[in-house]
């Protein structure tokens, strides 16, 4: 062999062999230096610094200027497979762009990578979490086709080389409380584990071949997640063969000994981390990994596995190879913040916008003689961008974008009127009598990333970024109530990441939109829906609870309660509603016939096809998000009050009817039994085609009446 040339520089060998050379001539030193995220070079064998942590939760984060989607909630609610995609797949043009451009200065640094940790495929069990914006919301259904389709935008392959790596995180059954996320245990019943937690964890390492998966800060069941044999060994590569990398997250293997208490020593939290299958420390803990060998509670074997998986994840993205063989090279800085990326940020938060409450107020006309703009968020950039975001110079806000969009001949005035999360000590309000004088008043309130977020984020949280009260501020609701006794006519504009309990909102509203943080093009997307350019068509990825009281406590993982699938009462919005400013019908639900057998029954391992026709009964065009549930008959252990099976969105002119078809598989209508095991259920199911998960209040709401079957399953 030529040494000058060893045999893990030749790109046309396999990873795995690339790997398995270049681990042979390292050092224990050298291999467990890999082990960490800010993996130093090894300059004897020609070996570049790597730093693996990068974030792309909606846009490139933390590296400067990037094109900011909305908030990953956001993105679940335009219920939308193919955006998402177009959306990821713009995410890693740029993140490639601004890697090529870091490495030739040769900046290796954090956020400079191609291992993104995203998507977050948590479910939002609790509208408490201050994280749960990063989630794609509270259906493990949705939760998993969203994952699959942002993965496949990032992770694409072009010769042989991915053009960047995702990451499922985080494993598993995190989701709050954030005050306690480094101690506590999330103690789950098996059947609440496989229905609702991991199936789209499962969902992107089977299906969409993610190729890592960061473990979580708690414990679940008595087992620390980034040291778990039930997770990590029997489930994640046990049963589901993942053969990707597992990173820990963020000082998450410190937590075993400095405060879940299961191991005393640097080393030991180390060796039992690796020796379960943690591969990568985010942190520093697994610097104490020759120690750990030295002191016998790890092999030198284990740190070679641990250590080949890390290295053919950065053979599969190229970045040990030569810079002129890089088939994703000609993506160049051009691509970041284009004219094309931002007018898809701008499509998105469109389809975000999700239209709760419409009294034929919207949308507004170009005759309004006076409009008057007002609310903490109006101007606040801080309310667009949730977390995890990049930079732009060009941050649209609302009463930007409505001064743009507003015609000469009405009269805009702006006043803040509210302060974003206490009461205003002013007794002087000249911002409730404007609202008297206008035509129409649009106020932008809600949250910002200062009230929910990650533990060190949300800088006026009591709780380390959750919420305890999912209300309103006081403050704003109280200067909502003041304008409506005025007489106002109030579009309410709310941002936020989580589901608010604002019954009261409701009630004052004459027209009310839920915006979420819908990033760099929010204010350009919100004149677009307010004045009917565009027509809303967000749809809710979580339940809108009347109050937090209706909820279990927070930190109970059991799903009975929570979720549309499980929560017994009556929401204030349920789970998949949105309004439009057309209406829809559905109509003619039948099965269709074919070899399986009779129509309407299916037999074990066969399938069923249900067609339903769509029609546009108002004036304009629209789009229309199509949902089928699945209700399940009484079992003799807990079941769901309904599923969502499938989707689609489609657009329709008004007066067009569309016929749909749903193929349910007999394996989708299968359900976790209280052991965790997947069992059919025989017996009369229901079948629910319409605009949101079923129940009365969607109806009430104005949501379109869904078409019904029946389903005998034998």
């Amino acid at each position: 062999m030529n040494i000058n040339k060893p045999s893990w520089t030749n790109p046309s060998l396999s990873p795995d062999e690339r790997a398995d050379d270049l681990i042979s001539r390292m050092t224990l030193v050298e291999k467990c230096s890999q082990l960490l995220h800010e993996s130093p070079e090894i300059e004897r064998l020609g070996v570049p610094a790597y730093n693996w942590w990068n974030e792309c939760l909606h846009g490139v984060a933390r590296a400067g200027r990037a094109t900011i989607f909305p908030q990953a909630i956001g993105l679940a609610a335009t219920f939308d497979e193919a955006l998402l995609e177009r959306v990821a797949d713009a995410i890693s043009d740029e993140g490639r762009a601004k890697h090529h451009a870091a490495a030739a200065a040769g900046n290796r640094g954090q956020y400079r990578g191609l291992t993104f940790w995203t998507p977050n495929v948590n479910i939002f069990r609790d509208p408490r979490w201050g994280r749960g914006q990063e989630t794609y919301g509270e259906d493990p259904w949705l939760t998993s086709r969203l994952g699959l389709a942002f993965l496949r935008g990032l992770q694409q392959e072009k010769n042989g080389i991915m053009k960047a790596a995702g990451c499922a995180k985080h494993f598993a059954v995190h989701s709050g409380p954030e005050a306690l996320r480094h101690e506590f245990d999330a103690v789950v019943s098996e059947q609440d584990l496989r229905a609702t937690y991991l199936p789209a964890f499962e969902a992107l390492v089977r299906d969409g071949k993610v190729e890592a998966v960061m473990g979580a800060y708690n414990r679940t069941n008595g087992e620390a997640c980034c040291a778990s044999p039930t997770l990590l060994g029997r489930i994640l590569r046990g049963e589901w063969g993942f053969e990707g990398h597992v990173v820990s997250d963020c000082w998450a293997v410190q937590d075993f000994h400095e405060h879940h208490k299961i191991t005393k020593t640097p080393e030991e939290s180390a060796a039992l981390a690796i020796n379960a299958g943690c591969d990568l420390n985010c942190g520093c803990t697994f610097e104490h990994a020759v120690s750990a060998v030295q002191q016998g509670r790890l092999t030198e074997e284990t740190v070679n596995t641990s250590l080949k998986r890390l290295l053919i994840s950065r053979f599969k993205l190229g970045l040990l190879n030569p810079p002129e063989s890089d088939p994703w090279r000609s993506i160049t800085l051009e691509v970041v913040d284009s004219p094309k990326h931002r007018a898809l940020a701008r499509k998105t938060a469109v389809e975000s916008m999700v239209l709760l409450k419409n009294n034929g107020i919207l949308p507004l006309t170009n005759d309004i003689k006076y409009l008057y703009i007002t609310g903490p968020n109006a101007d606040n950039p801080a309310a667009l961008l949730g977390n995890y975001y990049g930079m732009n110079p060009r941050v649209v806000t609302p009463l930007q974008g409505l001064v743009d969009r507003v015609p000469e001949s009405t009269t805009v005035d702006f006043r803040t009127g509210a302060l974003l999360d206490r009461e205003k000590p002013n007794p002087v309000d000249w911002a409730v009598f404007e609202a008297e004088r206008a035509d129409v008043t649009v106020a932008f309130m809600g949250l910002d990333g200062s009230l929910e977020g990650e533990e060190g984020d949300a800088l006026a949280s009591m709780n380390k970024g959750d919420r305890e009260d999912i209300g309103l501020p006081t403050g704003q609701l109280d200067f909502l109530r003041r304008m409506k006794e005025r007489g106002a006519r109030l579009v309410v504009v709310l941002t936020g990441g989580s589901a608010l309990a604002v019954r009261q909102v409701h009630e004052l509203a004459d027209a009310l939109i839920m915006a979420w943080y819908p990033g760099e093009e929010s204010g350009s997307a919100v004149a677009d829906i307010l004045y009917g350019d565009e027509n809303p068509s967000g749809r809710l990825p979580v339940t809108f609870y009347d109050d937090v009281e209706d909820l279990p406590p927070y930190d109970d993982y059991a799903m009975e309660g929570r979720t549309y699938r499980y929560f017994r009462k009556e929401p204030l919005y349920p789970f998949g509603f949105g309004l439009s400013y057309t209406k829809f019908e559905y109509s003619e639900p039948v099965f269709v016939d074919d070899s399986s057998g009779d129509a309407g029954v299916l037999a074990q391992g066969g399938r069923v096809t249900v067609s339903v026709t769509v029609t546009n009964t108002g004036t304009r065009r629209g789009a229309e998000v199509v949902q089928i549930y699945a209700l399940p008959p009484e079992a003799p252990f807990a079941v769901p009050s309904s599923e969502l099976r499938g989707l689609r969105r489609i657009e329709l002119e008004a007066g067009e009817s569309r016929r749909l078809e749903f193929v349910l598989e007999d394996d989708a209508l299968n359900l976790y039994d209280d052991t965790g095991r997947k069992v059919r259920l025989p017996g009369e199911w229901g079948l629910e085609i319409g605009a949101c998960s079923p129940g009365a209040r969607g109806s009430e709401l104005g949501a379109s009446e869904p078409a019904r079957l029946v389903l005998r399953v034998v």
